[in-house]
């Protein structure tokens, strides 16, 4: 969108908030760049460029905006709308490789040479990996200084930094303030202060593009959610995860204009990674303007979008999981469903400690689960054998899912496992993978919702019409689940 310089600068002047994250604006005269729905009065046309990212902006020797804090806007909602290889680039990146593996890393999981990604990045974003990483590390960098008490140095590893004056150079560079002037500046705002009472924990703002309708959202989640692992207390859904250096817990209230995040970390590394699966599992960087405009082009749909607009695809924080969990749900209540994972997690999860509510153990890894004896399992014998299949498959590296999947190619993986269906493998590549196209034809409350808006209820006729709905049919399985109340209420009314 940054070439199209008429647009960007009808949305620099009207202060559009919908489109932070798609572009930033750079002003020649102050060497200042910003998210598009800036407060300050825009500059004159011919000062202004646009970039792709903040790390293009960044690249290019132009500093964050103090006033708009451009660094905390959504992310680009192409990254979750594509599979290719530069969409899987910047998740993956978002995951923090780039920070744990290098570009080499990065290469590798996504089977090109690292001038290939270099190449790709900079033609599309501006910027190569490193820049990428670097931006991602100055942001982690500035929640850490202004949320926590961590001193300076622990602050910088933590980031992902190498060294202390790497760390000094990037946030005066990025911030145009030294780390210490930004805590102090920070100390000013309440929304950003350190929490009183509460150590270690990490209290932030996860933006969206509005509208954000949290029923469904909020009500899936806590209605699927396994004991131990997930909850529903005050108001907040929370939940244990596993992350690369350690394990952390989550705490996500929705407010009107922002999700309330609160981490609990074993190892402060693990903060963007942490922040990037929980924007992920909410799909906070969606357009659903663009989504709600889409589907209200049919008839039958339009009332659904206009009575609640801006349903998100609940998603998960991680992908093995959600697959175990699919398989467990396979021709069963979601009730039983919960009841067979809490079985698993109880006897095979790790276990951690939570002051604060009543979480138990991580979700068990795919390794940990492909040691268990199959006879243990109280299911039917072919769901063992679907289970374990996939278990083991996930374990040895043959079946990869996560940030990196192809969406095509994780489809055709799993068809060929024994046991799994159109549901299973649409149902993964919705929530797991979030393909925003997958649709679940042969789901019994999407079949029951288009019977009683009078659409044709076979799973043939539904995916004809579902047509129409593309690229955006996992939210239209939203609106229609949300006539069969697939979740429960726990937002108050």
């Amino acid at each position: 969108m940054h070439t199209d310089t008429e647009r960007c600068l009808r949305a620099v002047r009207s202060k559009d908030a919908r489109f932070d994250g798609w572009f930033f604006t750079a002003v020649l005269t102050t060497g200042i760049y910003c998210r598009p729905s800036c407060p300050v009065v825009p500059p004159k046309a011919e000062n202004m460029v646009f970039h792709p990212s903040a790390a293009a902006c960044q690249q290019a020797g132009f500093r964050a905006c103090k006033r708009c804090r451009p660094d905390t806007s959504p992310g680009s909602p192409e990254w979750n709308a594509r599979a290719d290889s530069v969409a899987r680039a910047m998740r993956l990146i978002q995951d923090g490789i780039v920070d744990r593996e290098g570009v080499t890393g990065l290469a590798v999981r996504l089977g090109y040479s690292e001038r290939q990604i270099e190449r790709q990045l900079l033609a599309e974003l501006g910027a190569g990996p490193l820049a990428l990483a670097r931006a991602q590390r100055a942001q982690t960098a500035r929640l850490l200084i202004e949320t926590t008490a961590l001193p300076m140095a622990q602050v910088a590893f933590a980031a992902g930094f190498s060294s202390i004056r790497t760390f000094n150079d990037t946030v005066r560079e990025v911030f145009a303030l030294s780390p210490t002037d930004l805590r102090t500046r920070g100390a000013r705002r309440s929304d950003t202060a350190p929490e009183a009472g509460t150590p270690g924990v990490i209290s932030l703002r996860l933006p969206f593009r509005a509208p954000l309708n949290p029923d469904n959202l909020f009500g899936h989640l806590a209605a699927t959610a396994v004991p131990g692992v997930e909850e529903w207390r005050d108001g907040a859904y929370r939940r244990t995860l596993s992350l690369p250096y350690g394990h952390g817990i989550v705490a996500l209230t929705p407010k009107p204009d922002h999700i309330r995040c609160r981490l609990a970390l074993t190892d402060p590394r693990d903060l963007t990674v942490a922040i990037s699966r929980c924007r992920r599992m909410l799909d906070l960087d969606a357009d659903p303007v663009a989504v709600d405009e889409q589907l209200r082009t049919d008839p039958l749909l339009a009332p659904l979008v206009d009575k609640a607009p801006g349903r998100r695809v609940p998603g998960t924080v991680d992908a093995a999981e959600f697959a175990v969990r699919a398989v467990l749900g396979q021709q069963v209540s979601t009730a039983a469903a919960r009841t067979h994972a809490a079985r698993l997690v109880s006897a095979h999860g790790t276990p951690v400690d939570d002051p604060e509510g009543g979480l138990t153990h991580l979700f068990p890894t795919p390794g940990e689960l492909a040691a268990l004896d199959p006879e243990a399992l109280a299911l039917p014998r072919s769901r063992r054998t679907t289970l374990m299949t996939l278990v083991e498959a996930l374990a040895d590296g043959t079946l990869p899912l996560g940030a990196d999947s192809d969406w095509d190619e994780a489809r055709a993986r799993l068809q060929a496992l024994p046991g799994f269906g159109p549901w299973t493998v649409e149902a993964i590549a919705m929530r797991a993978l979030g393909d925003p196209d997958a649709f679940l034809p042969t789901d019994l409350g999407v079949r029951r919702a288009a019977r009683a808006l009078g659409l044709p209820a076979t799973p043939a006729a539904l995916t004809a019409r579902a047509a129409a709905w593309r690229p955006w049919r996992a939210y239209a399985v939203q609106y229609l689940w949300a006539t069969e109340d697939h979740a429960i209420n726990v937002l108050p009314a």
